[in-house]
């Protein structure tokens, strides 16, 4: 059975403000030494760091949910493929030869072994153990020597697949049932079919994805923790923070954005000026800076390990100027090399005192307003 489901890339009218009520937004904050607040204090169990059991619930939720998995752009052709674990599942995904997005478990139907690895593009994919093939659309092709399996249909033994959907430029992908059109009614269009990615990394880090989640959705720390990167250019809890039903928006202005005061409001554009962070429920986030996009996926592999897998694309033409791609890898080499490095101790700190007993939770208060908004939608799915 197939498990594709064709989405509409239309939007439906965002719940987020425009770049006029954005930057009318953040000059009222400067003017006033304000910012976005929310309206609880949230306290979230160290426990939830460092359980094995919290940590199971939190993978088999992650399964359950339609989650982020590449941007489009990675499969820009027929054959294109990326295999990688998600939720701790090999996966395969692949652009068919009739450019519909499939996901399939990566196991040959053999003897399990994972029949492709990385990313690349391939007519057909070859289990290297012993050359069992499959098509672009999982079918099973070819097993040599097939006399010696004569209960072996072709047809009934292709790559078991999974739910996948391309919806706003990026690839989602759903382990545990199908992908239904209103399950991705609140995802926003982030990519074009045009934009060039440039870079695909993954690393590991000693430290709970949540952890390494909540270092994103919150300009509190931007004075104190990156003083000497991020702070030289940006503003120091002065943020717009939005939610839109598990999700969130969080803007980080930069010093610069003062210039647009100049520019009648009406003809103000965000580029240029801000970074505007998404957090998509649960474990993604998409970055959108000047030059380039990135989308970062914390996949769990353990509940102190987490594997961070990052994609960058060159972000579409602005007016009158045309983004290059040594302007695209300047952008994110500044941003991955010098605050998210900052970003990624502090989650590794944190991670060594949660089973201390030094606090039995951790405290999230008005500032913090994207990370309740995220603790609340994880407790409603774990604890109904």
């Amino acid at each position: 059975m197939s498990f594709i489901h064709s989405l509409s890339h239309s939007t439906p009218e965002t719940p987020l403000l425009n770049d006029e009520q954005v930057v009318t937004r953040v000059f009222q904050h400067i003017d006033n030494g304000t910012t976005d607040l929310g309206d609880t204090v949230w306290h979230e169990p160290v426990a939830h760091y460092h359980s094995q059991a919290r940590f199971d619930a939190e993978i088999a939720l992650l399964r359950s949910l339609p989650v982020p998995f590449c941007p489009s752009a990675a499969l820009p052709e027929p054959g294109s493929y990326v295999a990688r674990n998600a939720a701790g599942t090999p996966l395969l995904v692949v652009r068919g030869n009739d450019g519909v997005v499939r996901a399939f478990i990566n196991a040959c139907r053999h003897r399990g072994m994972q029949v492709a690895s990385g990313s690349g593009c391939a007519k057909a994919f070859v289990c290297p153990y012993h050359a069992w093939t499959y098509g672009l659309e999982g079918n099973l092709k070819h097993i040599p020597g097939q006399a010696g399996f004569p209960n072996i249909a072709l047809e009934d033994n292709g790559l078991v697949e999974v739910s996948a959907a391309e919806k706003g430029g990026l690839v989602y992908v759903l382990q545990k049932g199908q992908i239904e059109r209103e399950m991705l009614e609140d995802a926003l269009d982030f990519f074009t079919p045009d934009q060039t990615m440039f870079q695909h990394t993954q690393m590991e880090e000693a430290a709970n994805w949540k952890l390494l989640t909540e270092t994103l959705l919150e300009g509190y720390h931007i004075k104190a923790l990156h003083r000497n990167s991020f702070y030289p250019f940006g503003l120091d809890n002065i943020n717009v923070v939005e939610t839109y039903g598990a999700n969130a928006r969080v803007i980080f202005p930069f010093r610069r954005i003062e210039k647009l005061r100049a520019i009648a409001p009406e003809a103000r554009r965000l580029n240029g000026t801000l970074t505007s962070v998404y957090h998509l429920f649960p474990n993604a986030s998409v970055s959108v800076l000047s030059k380039h996009t990135g989308l970062t996926i914390m996949e769990p592999l353990s509940p102190t390990q987490t594997q961070l897998v990052r994609y960058h694309v060159v972000n579409r033409h602005q007016a009158n100027a045309t983004i290059s791609l040594e302007d695209a890898r300047r952008d994110a080499a500044f941003v991955t090399q010098s605050g998210q490095d900052e970003d990624r101790e502090a989650a590794r700190s944190i991670q060594e005192t949660v089973t201390t007993g030094a606090n039995n939770h951790l405290t999230f208060g008005y500032f913090e307003k994207a990370i309740v908004n995220f603790h609340q939608h994880l407790k409603q799915h774990l604890d109904p």
